[in-house]
């Protein structure tokens, strides 16, 4: 698929590893030329002229390319990326009422797990990413946005499942040598897979954690994801306490509320039994309406009730504001990984 070694995705001594002959140092500075967004070896203007040729020829630093840029008016700004192999995936620039911008960033293209209110669910699985692939989707939002504050693995697929990738893509961005993003700057968040959760708490990096929950009533979680026929709910919990425990950070639950579905009394008191003995915040998500899904999004009302259910109970909950719909870049709809036409789709 690749002929070429793709430099994006490397650390420095792996760029200088794959040159030999030539000083270590140069794999430093080819690497920050890539973290300050370079795109090409010729503006590597320390590198003398016979290496720029030479690296020209023999590497590529990037593996995809922009496809189609969407913003929406809330300032969320949603990049369509085609690999290089035709499959395309999506990233997503969101800007908070503070102005802090964060990209929220694909791990795979499509998604194996099925949950049946998200998009990226319907879609299958095509494969993993390459860390390369994971590290340009950071550099392309940050091309198109400026400096970025903040990295969410909330886009297409399930980060657990391809952590070698991601573990590479984390040491590549918060190498200090390039845009040397802290760990605690960045989340990860995963519908459920407790081997993957120790493995990270026990091998890192300590980035923040968060579980997609929905709900906390065992036969619904499994109709809704399927994962959790695998995955049971007593078994989550000591996992999410372990990675707490571990890592000094406390966990994010998160719960998309779907009308008539999640919303009432027996879920709320469902949740509250799950979480009350975990140190863990809840992060509750109106459903973002996706075309051909059977759900509709919760009443205010139910928002309403849902959210002072659990702070009645002493948890600490938030409610999260809906960005980027219209150009499907919320939560729950990113969910392109081919291209319809040639064309821009804009």
């Amino acid at each position: 698929m690749i002929e070429k070694p793709v430099l994006s995705g490397l650390l420095p001594e792996d760029i200088a590893s794959l040159m030999p002959g030539e000083a270590s140092f140069k794999g430093t500075q080819i690497f920050k030329w890539i973290a300050n967004g370079a795109q090409s070896f010729d503006e590597m203007t320390n590198l003398s002229l016979e290496l720029r040729r030479k690296l020209n020829s023999d590497f590529l630093i990037y593996s995809s390319s922009v496809h189609t840029l969407l913003r929406d008016p809330d300032g969320t700004l949603k990049l369509q990326v085609r690999l290089q192999d035709g499959l395309m995936i999506e990233a997503v620039l969101l800007c908070d009422r503070e102005g802090r911008k964060t990209a929220c960033l694909s791990t795979q293209a499509g998604c194996a797990m099925g949950c049946t209110f998200c998009k990226t669910g319907t879609l299958g699985f095509a494969r993993n990413l390459t860390a390369a692939e994971i590290v340009e989707q950071f550099l392309q939002l940050e091309r198109n946005a400026g400096t970025l504050q903040n990295i969410v693995f909330m886009g297409m697929g399930e980060p657990l499942l391809n952590l070698n990738a991601v573990r590479q893509a984390i040491a590549v961005l918060s190498h200090k040598a390039g845009r040397n993003l802290s760990v605690r700057r960045i989340t990860l968040s995963t519908c459920g897979i407790i081997e993957g959760i120790y493995d990270l708490a026990d091998k890192g990096p300590a980035v923040r954690l968060a579980v997609s929950l929905t709900t906390a009533d065992p036969e619904l979680r499994e109709k809704l994801m399927p994962v959790a026929k695998s995955q049971s709910l007593h078994n989550l919990a000591d996992a999410i306490r372990y990675y707490s425990e571990k890592t000094g950070h406390r966990c994010t639950l998160e719960a998309a509320l779907m009308k008539g579905v999640n919303t009432g009394e027996n879920s709320a008191q469902n949740l509250i039994g799950f979480a009350r003995s975990l140190p863990v915040h809840i992060n509750l998500i109106p459903w973002n309406r996706v075309e051909g899904l059977p759900y509709e999004a919760p009443s205010s009302k139910e928002v309403d009730f849902f959210c002072k259910a659990l702070e009645n109970a002493g948890l600490n909950v938030t409610v999260r504001t809906k960005r980027g719909s219209s150009v499907a870049g919320a939560c729950g709809q990113l969910g392109k990984t081919k291209s319809d036409t040639g064309m821009p789709v804009a």
